[in-house]
């Protein structure tokens, strides 16, 4: 793994272990923060679609 890309994932790493307590709108903005990062790298400027299922994965999360 590149250097540049470990930084921003260890980042988002320390982000989603915060899901796991607060309210759902919490999680849901957690979420939707780390999947617009993750669309934004993974797939260059589509922060939208990342975000959206980051947020309904983060608000759904405590469900499982």
């Amino acid at each position: 793994m590149h250097r540049t890309l470990l930084i921003p994932a260890a980042a988002l790493l320390t982000l989603l272990a915060g899901c796991y307590a607060g309210s759902d709108l919490e999680r849901a903005a957690i979420g939707g923060a780390i999947g617009c990062a993750a669309g934004e790298i993974i797939e260059d400027g589509n922060c939208v679609a990342g975000g959206a299922i980051g947020a309904a994965a983060g608000a759904l999360a405590n469900d499982f």
